[in-house]
């Protein structure tokens, strides 16, 4: 062979080996890449979205989950509804829905839970309402399926959740409701005042219960035949409000005078638990209820009367200062444009009043969420149940959805804000409209989204000015409690708990009552108050809470 012909042919296989080499690093990136994504339609599409933290999903194949729906009696549900099209659309998922008025929602969950015949999806359950049926096995412990969730995962981190999540552990350290999720805390509830009537009178809007107690004093002056203060369910939300203020650690979740009656709270300055209502600020707070009802200030009917009777009196004219939320506040004014006449009068919600310790809140960034019956994890179908779930609750994109409903039919932007449709109302945010989102279309129902949760620019976009100038007030001038830790109790120490909590519970409401009305004396009956409440057992109670505390702490981080 030539000298040319040997360089040539040299030449040649080294173009032959670099191009081997070049086919063969091709051919093992694709190796690697193909192996690293899942080439499902659905996937893909989570993969080709335009945000890539909010994750969609969409089956290749028609699905079908069943699912518990409680039924609301404002917006019944219609099988018509462009929310159900609109979710298929979106999912390629239809629900097979086990309907159940609202009024028996929990009853009936109940039973179906108990007897093996709940749906897969299980919504509108609020944190605490899964606990009995954990032992049974009944329902899925969701914390073992997280990571399938990429969209809840992605709320919880941001918005810096993990805490409060972590208070719904149970005694294995796994949780069994997935709660639904505020970027923001949302308040609700504060009290509403005659705004017109303050006006008139030079009396200033009150931020303390200091000024409130004085702000009333002056009304009764002025108006001597009026209690200037009467409120309704039954103090519940009024005495909730105050005890935060006055040092009572509360929270929404544990509420002393909510429905599930808990009386022993985490100390965070001493790190345990202890018994509030015998405490020197439990007796400051009914101290100064018992004083307004003395002076006329208070109505004592309040601890007594039907929300009814409580408004009516409101709305009549014959008080001026009332409890409210944001939503009920709304339903207030439509009765006094019928008693008053409209413009005649002006209605303020104001930001919950400050105490003696100070301006904070009680409540929580976790509201009613989804349990999951433990049969789902049978269906072949549930690993795309749960990123169904996950997309249609906890993305931006499905709570827009389940929200707002379909852009172009009951919505539109306007300048990149929400806007309702001309021919769709909701919540007076369009009194022209003829058609309303809820019972015409189905969006916005308590079953698929938070009135004000999910992100805080989602959240707002359904505010009235006033009450989003009112969410930044609070969130601007108040501090919002942390969430106490969990303790978590298993079946025997839950059924001793409950043993002796609740004739505790239902004899610190009774005694509440009888000191704040007069009917019982803090001077002369408190003592005695104090010594039936230990012989009822709340000792034991509070060691019992601190036992399984300290033992478990550790493993619940």
């Amino acid at each position: 062979m030539s000298r040319n012909a040997k360089k040539l042919l040299s030449f040649l296989l080294v173009v032959v080996l670099a191009v081997s080499v070049l086919l063969a690093g091709c051919g093992n990136k694709n190796t690697e890449s193909n192996s690293n994504i899942n080439t499902s339609k659905q996937e893909q599409t989570a993969t080709n979205s335009k945000d890539p933290q909010n994750l969609h999903f969409k089956s290749d194949k028609p699905l079908e989950f069943t699912m518990l729906y409680s039924d609301h009696p404002n917006y019944p549900y219609k099988e018509d509804w462009l929310l159900w099209k609109a979710i298929k659309d979106a999912t390629n998922v239809s629900l097979k829905l086990t309907i159940v008025p609202m009024s028996d929602y929990s009853q009936k969950r109940s039973l179906l839970i108990s007897s093996g015949q709940a749906p897969e999806i299980i919504p509108k359950t609020y944190p605490g309402q899964e606990i009995p049926f954990v032992a049974s096995g009944a329902i899925l412990p969701i914390s073992d399926y997280i990571n399938e969730m990429p969209n809840f995962s992605r709320e919880v981190k941001e918005w810096g959740l993990q805490k409060d999540l972590d208070t719904l552990k149970q005694a294995d350290g796994k949780f069994y409701v997935l709660p639904g999720l505020h970027e923001l805390y949302t308040m609700q509830y504060s009290l509403a005042i005659r705004q017109d009537i303050f006006e008139k009178n030079n009396i200033p809007i009150p931020n303390t219960w200091d000024e409130l107690e004085s702000a009333l004093k002056k009304l009764k002056e002025i108006y001597p035949n009026s209690t200037p203060m009467s409120d309704r369910w039954q103090g519940k939300a009024l005495l909730l409000n105050a005890a935060p203020t006055f040092g009572i650690p509360v929270s929404s979740s544990d509420g002393l005078f909510d429905w599930t009656g808990a009386n022993v709270l985490y100390n965070s300055s001493k790190d345990d638990w202890e018994f509030y209502p015998t405490s020197s600020e439990y007796k400051d707070m009914l101290t100064y209820f018992n004083r307004l009802v003395k002076e006329g200030l208070l109505d004592p009917e309040t601890f007594t009367q039907t929300d009814d009777q409580a408004v009516q009196k409101f709305v009549t004219g014959k008080s001026f200062v009332i409890m409210t939320n944001t939503q009920e506040i709304q339903n207030m004014i439509n009765r006094m444009n019928e008693t008053l006449g409209q413009g005649n009068f002006k209605v303020t919600q104001i930001v919950p009043l400050a105490g003696p310790k100070g301006a904070v809140v009680a409540g929580s960034r976790l509201e009613n969420g989804i349990m999951i019956s433990a049969k789902a994890k049978d269906d072949p179908n549930f690993h795309q149940m749960l990123k169904f779930i996950d997309w249609l609750w906890y993305s931006e994109e499905g709570e827009t959805l389940t929200k707002w409903g379909v852009e172009g039919v009951t919505y539109q932007k306007v300048n990149g804000k929400f806007q309702l449709m001309p021919d769709v109302n909701y919540m007076n945010l369009n009194p022209s409209g003829t058609k309303n989102l809820q019972k015409d279309y189905g969006f916005s129902g308590g079953v698929f989204c938070l009135l004000y949760g999910g992100p805080k620019d989602l959240a707002e976009s359904m505010m009235t000015p006033e009450v989003a100038k009112l969410e930044e007030e609070v969130n601007s001038t108040r501090k919002l409690l942390l969430p106490p830790p969990p303790v978590p109790l298993n079946e025997s120490q839950r059924e001793q708990y409950n043993m002796l909590n609740q004739p505790l519970a239902d004899y610190v409401q009774q005694m509440t009552y009888k000191f704040i009305t007069g009917v019982a004396s803090l001077d002369k009956d408190w003592n005695n108050f104090v010594q039936q409440c230990k012989a009822q057992g709340a000792d034991q109670l509070v060691k019992l809470t601190n036992d399984v505390y300290k033992s478990t702490k550790d493993k619940m981080k």
